[in-house]
Formats: C-alpha cells, structure tokens, sequence
C-alpha cells in the first residue's frame, strides 16, 4: 500500500460527514432553530478528525518530507495552496463554534452565520479533497521509493495510534480546569 491510500480513505468518511452536515444545516435553516449538538459534533469531527488527524499526517509527515524533495514549481504551489487551505479551514471552523456559543448565549441573529460558515465548510472540503487526491497525492507519490513509502506508511500508522490519547489528554486538561 502506499502512503495516499490511508490520506484517501479519510477523505471518503469526510465526503460523508460534510453530505451528513449540509443535510444538518438544511434542516436547521428550515427550522430556524441550531440544536448546538449538532453543530459540536460536526466541529468535533473537523477539528479532530479532518484538521488534527488528517491534514497532521499530510503537514507534520507528508509535507514535511516533500520539502527536501525537488518538486515542479507547479506542486510547489498546490502544496502552499493546501497549507493556506488548512488554515482557512481552521479559522471557519472557529468562527463557527464562535458563532454558536453566540447563539446559545441569545443573539438569535447568529443563525445566518452559524448556516453560512457551516455551508462555507462544506462546499470547501469537496473541492480541497478534489485537489489532493487528483492534483497533488499522485504526483507526489512518484518523489518517493519504496523504502520511502513504507517509512512514511509506518509513520502515518504511527501517528494515528497516538491521535486518542491526544484528544483525550486535550479533554481532561480542559475538564480539570472546569469551576463548579
């Protein structure tokens, strides 16, 4: 197997819980009402899975090894869009957890925002996931040997296998810090 098998097998259950989530915000749009779980298990999924689990391996590992590759000015440029991507994706994500605290706190006027920046993020997965796997993974592939391969496949392993207890350390700092 190589290295873009496991990063394109995240992208389908990704494709899936965007499909899940824009059936989620048509159904808060029609209501006119946010139930916040909902939206906290979408950013849950984004931020931990999408952002912290997937794009990890392709920053800290992926990319990381690509840079001391000689690449096509062209995938040099694909892979600063997909970091910029990143980024963007990070930022509306929070904007939207900030938007529904907002909310929940009484400012009804946030559900259009709440509706847009959900929308926001699930037209933009679609097309980044577009990107990688037929402009970038492919080419990108042909930078490594096998020996290569199967190092960063471990890795990628790897870092998978460290991603729960990541999460919940992260969930028991923030619940040891909770006042009663």
């Amino acid at each position: 197997m190589k290295p873009i098998g496991p990063l394109m097998w995240e992208h389908r259950l990704i494709e899936k819980m965007l499909s899940s989530m824009m059936r989620h915000i048509d159904n808060i749009e029609k209501s006119k009402n946010v139930n916040p779980l909902i939206i906290d298990i979408a950013v849950d999924f984004i931020r931990t899975y999408a952002d912290r689990t997937h794009h990890g391996k392709e920053e800290e590992i992926l990319f990381r090894d690509l840079v001391k590759k000689d690449l096509t000015p062209d995938l040099k440029k694909i892979m600063q869009e997909l970091l910029d991507e990143h980024v963007w994706g990070r930022n509306k994500t929070a904007a939207l957890v900030a938007a529904k605290e907002k909310y929940l706190e009484g400012n009804k006027e946030e559900l259009p925002c709440i509706i847009d920046l959900a929308r926001q993020l699930g037209n933009f997965y679609p097309k980044h996931i577009e990107k990688e796997d037929k402009h970038f993974f492919y080419p990108c592939q042909e930078y490594f040997d096998k020996e290569e391969q199967v190092r960063m496949l471990a890795e990628f392993w790897e870092f998978d296998r460290k991603m729960i207890h990541e999460k919940y350390n992260k969930i028991f700092d923030e619940y040891s810090g909770l006042s009663l």
